[in-house]
């Protein structure tokens, strides 16, 4: 089964009304943006999963020999150009427990909650942790 491809659902809870966001590719490029309203968003991230549980895929950036991360690009960065906003945030996937990827490679979708704003009242940005555990749906 080496290279099964599973799906990330990455929802934001509360994401800024009238905000764009959007998946970000390796090339830094903007994919799906979608502008915010007053309920939740959600981005499906489809990722490799390898024998030895490593994701890879054209979302999936890496720190290290072991972070990886997926970027959600946000205002400007998602192609918004009179955003007041340029932020991205970084949602770790390579902490995502191993009895959630082996039901994701059984067909199961993963999904996590993050919130959608930082302390300031803006897009969240930077590492945004989980508002609940990833858990599969």
């Amino acid at each position: 089964m080496a290279g099964s491809t599973i799906t990330l659902r990455l929802t934001i809870a509360d994401p800024v009304a009238g905000v764009a966001y959007s998946l970000q590719d390796k090339a830094n490029m903007p994919v799906e943006p979608r502008v915010a309203g007053d309920s939740p968003i959600s981005f499906d991230v489809p990722v490799t999963l390898s024998d030895d549980r490593r994701l890879t895929g054209p979302f999936v950036r890496r720190e290290g020999p072991a972070r990886r991360f997926v970027y959600i690009a946000i205002g400007t960065s998602a192609g918004q150009h009179a955003s007041e906003w340029s932020r991205r945030a970084k949602i770790d996937i390579h902490d995502i427990p191993a009895d959630l990827l082996v039901q994701a490679r059984e067909g199961r979708l993963l999904e996590v909650v993050l919130p959608g704003r930082a302390k300031d009242g803006g897009p969240a940005c930077a590492t945004v942790r989980p508002l609940q555990a990833w858990r599969a749906v």
